[in-house]
């Protein structure tokens, strides 16, 4: 009888310590994800107190009627592909070389995570005005052509500048990744590795990356999540110019949703980023992780 009532006030009080918890969560999440999928099926201007029902109708102008959203879909493909090749390779680069005996390793590692600490909108406006000022200064200081260009006025200059700032405000946080899965690496397997008359390359890509696979896996989820997410240095930097060439998907939602009213079309499309985020994810993860046990 006495363990039966100690249970029962485990249970009890577990519970009291959840229910805080999930009730958060549910406010936070599950409610709005529910009114999402809600209005995703409706016309609704945001304003009306009655949306109106229309079914899947915004899906089928999204897909098959709707440029502006496979613009924005394509752009975000190549966005978020180059962004996870580019952001991960410089920052494992940049981990190797700051794990080494460097004097100034600790000044340069603080260097690299400081603009994270940054917000991206904040970092937008100071590369937008360097882009169109600085660089015009650089210029005229040092002849050097290349600072002339137009930067965020045409499409191709424009994409790599929003990926070039993107990549510069949160590389820092990736390397500290990095850093901690190189310090992990038993140094007993290097030593072993340099008796075998391995060179620095060999043991890099025999012994450090593969012990790296945890940290890979890390790195790769959150540069693909924040990457096909991509927003705010795009409202910031360029403001989907020049053109509409910089629109993400993202981007796109944000201007249906809460430029041109259109909440019940722009929540469909916040629906269908969701699912995709998500599936993308799990097989992602699924995969890496896979490729972790074989390891």
């Amino acid at each position: 009888m006495n363990n039966l009532r100690r249970r029962l006030g485990a249970r009890v009080e577990f519970g009291l310590f959840t229910l805080p918890v999930l009730i958060c969560v549910l406010v936070a999440f599950y409610i709005p994800f529910v009114l999402t999928v809600r209005y995703s099926l409706t016309k609704w201007n945001g304003i009306s107190k009655h949306p109106k029902f229309i079914g899947l109708d915004n899906f089928k102008q999204i897909f098959m009627g709707d440029a502006n959203f496979s613009h924005a879909a394509w752009f975000t493909v190549k966005y978020a592909v180059l962004y996870i090749v580019l952001i991960n390779v410089l920052a494992i680069v940049l981990a190797v070389i700051l794990d080494m005996k460097l004097k100034s390793k600790t000044f340069l590692r603080a260097a690299f995570f400081i603009p994270y600490i940054l917000s991206l909108v904040i970092v937008g406006f100071i590369w937008k005005f360097i882009f169109m000022q600085g660089f015009e200064s650089l210029g005229n200081s040092t002849g050097w052509s290349f600072f002339g260009w137009s930067w965020l006025g045409k499409p191709g200059l424009a994409f790599i500048s929003v990926l070039f700032v993107s990549i510069w405000q949160s590389i820092g946080f990736y390397l500290v990744i990095y850093i901690a899965g190189l310090q992990s690496v038993p140094d007993d397997l290097k030593e072993a590795a340099v008796m075998d008359g391995a060179g620095p390359f060999r043991r890099f890509f025999s012994v450090t990356l593969p012990l790296l696979a945890p940290s890979v896996t890390i790195a790769v989820f959150m540069a693909l999540t924040n990457s096909i997410k991509v927003f705010d240095v795009i409202l910031s930097l360029t403001g989907g110019g020049p053109g509409g060439t910089t629109f993400s998907v993202a981007y796109d939602v944000y201007r249906d949703t809460f430029q041109n009213n259109l909440y019940g079309y722009g929540t469909a499309k916040a629906l269908i980023l969701f699912v995709a985020v998500l599936i993308i994810t799990i097989l992602q993860l699924t995969i890496f992780k896979r490729r972790e046990v074989e390891g």
